[in-house]
């Protein structure tokens, strides 16, 4: 069983290709965002490590997971921040306050 860090970049590539097949190079930097070169670099780590294989053609690079048996470990994070609303407060009238006007 591969343990891989929740939250790293390695997380974010292989979800990605769980979800989707056959899929290139290109794609894969398009959906994180990233250069191809970065993108290149983790896939060959991935590589060496023995979980995915990536498949250049002419054209073309696929990345192709041979490596099934993964297992995310750590704290989940939560990628952006939610801000709480707060609600708006109510002015309570009270015919028994002692205000000048209505003195």
């Amino acid at each position: 069983m591969i343990e891989i860090k929740i939250g790293t970049l390695e997380e974010r590539i292989i979800k990605i290709l769980q979800s989707q097949y056959p899929i290139t190079l290109e794609e894969i930097s398009k959906k994180l965002g990233i250069s191809k070169e970065r993108t290149k670099t983790e896939l060959l780590k991935l590589q060496n490590r023995g979980i995915l294989v990536l498949e250049p053609l002419p054209d073309k690079t696929f990345v192709r997971l041979i490596r099934f048996d993964i297992r995310f470990v750590g704290k989940r994070k939560q990628y952006k921040f939610i801000k709480k609303k707060k609600g708006k407060i109510k002015k309570v009238d009270d015919e028994k306050s002692d205000n000048i006007m209505y003195a």
